[in-house]
């Protein structure tokens, strides 16, 4: 199994930043990719941004692409979301998601969870 814990939620106005860390532990080597989901209030859990372990892919959903940057370091097995630019529209609780590439960039399939992070940005 895998344990994700989420971390560097917070409020913050509108063109400011934050940066989101998730650390895995136990049996990592069982999941290729890890990545972020959020769920704003009355909608539907979306994909945010992976990173796959082996290469250096990474994948982002068009809302925030050339705003936030995934990373990632392999010796300490935790991923970061650098998230610039924030807008009041990305107000929402993000999740950190490890398993199979397809799974953590489509969503569809199983997939390990944190138990989520409140990020809110002020207008």
């Amino acid at each position: 199994q895998v344990q994700l814990v989420e971390s560097g939620g917070g409020l913050v106005q509108a063109g400011g930043s934050l940066r989101l860390s998730c650390a895995a532990s136990g049996r990592t080597f069982s999941t290729d990719a890890m990545g972020w989901f959020r769920q704003a209030p009355g909608k539907e859990r979306e994909f945010v941004a992976g990173i796959n372990w082996t290469g250096v892919n990474t994948y982002y959903a068009d809302s925030v692409k050339g705003r936030f940057t995934i990373s990632r370091d392999n010796a300490k097995n935790t991923v970061y979301l650098q998230m610039n630019s924030l807008k009041p529209e990305d107000t929402a609780v993000y999740y950190c998601a490890a398993g199979k590439l397809r799974s953590v960039v489509t969503g569809i399939g199983t997939n390990y969870w944190g138990q989520g992070t409140q990020v809110t940005v002020s207008s």
